[in-house]
């Protein structure tokens, strides 16, 4: 596991990493969609084929006893189960690269802003379903046993999965600069190193370095659940709710006299709903640990 995440940050991922206009990155960003497509269609297909229904029939035979299809009883009740939470801080991980819209916006061709919230109406209606039905029909094939990968419960004898492995890791390669240029330029923005200083050598020295730090964390970590809904509970839930409200009551402040009443009111909704993501975040962080 190691040498291969080594040998696949050293050949492929740095050098995406390096690149400094994601616009090239476009036609492998559909690419990626086509495949998570892919890993949907495939997991409808096991569920209904019933390849995977019961822990001693089939495909599942081949799996070891905790991937196992375990259905349970509780049904739609089991959502007010305080565990909820920690799907909830997972989901939230679908928008975390959402601080990348600055950049996207100015890459965009034509950029007009009838453009623009086209573009992120039909991204993130996409997201929605993608993570709607892959997380429904990955729950309802193996209820409780499901893993944080939800690929790992399928068999490696399915040729079908073993697709979908192969298709989601092409996706995964080539989405990665795109949080990863949003790191890098959010943490050079930190160290506040002016524009001007920004060359293409101590950018990609700072690249190196970053990336080494992160490629060495991912080596130590292997519960990709965890990862998810600790990263959720607290980077998620303050990128999505958090920060904007705080930069919303930033700027309403700054116009002073000139905020209409209803930014002043957008202001007080936005508040509203930063009080809900810290308390969603800190309930998600301890189920989370819990969960270790």
């Amino acid at each position: 596991r190691e040498v291969a995440m080594i040998g696949l940050t050293l050949t492929v991922i740095l050098p995406l990493c390096l690149l400094k206009n994601l616009s090239s990155l476009a036609p492998f960003s559909l690419a990626g969609i086509a495949a998570m497509l892919y890993m949907a269609v495939a997991m409808a297909i096991r569920f209904f084929d019933g390849s995977y229904s019961s822990a001693d029939s089939g495909l599942a035979m081949d799996l070891a006893e905790s991937l196992r299809p375990t259905i349970g009883t509780k049904g739609a009740s089991a959502v007010f189960s305080s565990n909820a939470f920690i799907l909830i801080c997972m989901l939230s991980t679908a928008y975390m690269a959402h601080f990348n819209a600055p950049k996207f916006y100015l890459e965009l061709e034509n950029n007009t802003i009838a453009r623009w919230n086209t573009v992120v109406a039909t991204s993130f209606s996409i997201s929605i379903l993608f993570f709607i039905g892959i997380a429904a029909l990955g729950f309802a094939t193996f209820g409780s046993a499901s893993n944080g990968f939800i690929l790992n419960n399928y068999s490696t004898k399915d040729t079908l999965m073993g697709i979908s492995r192969a298709a989601v890791a092409f996706a995964l390669i080539f989405t990665y600069p795109l949080v990863f240029v949003g790191l890098r330029d959010g943490l050079l923005e930190l160290l506040k190193v002016p524009k001007e200083e920004r060359t293409d050598v101590k950018v990609n020295n700072f690249s190196y370095i970053i990336l080494g730090l992160v490629t060495a964390v991912a080596m130590k970590m292997t519960d990709i659940s965890f990862i998810m809904s600790f990263g959720g509970a607290t980077l998620g839930n303050a990128l999505i709710y958090v920060y904007p409200a705080i930069m919303l009551k930033s700027t309403v402040k700054n116009l002073g006299d000139d905020a209409t009443t209803a930014q002043k009111l957008e202001v007080y909704l936005a508040m509203a709903f930063a009080a809900l993501g810290i308390g969603m975040g800190c309930i998600g962080t301890k189920q989370a640990i819990g969960s270790l």
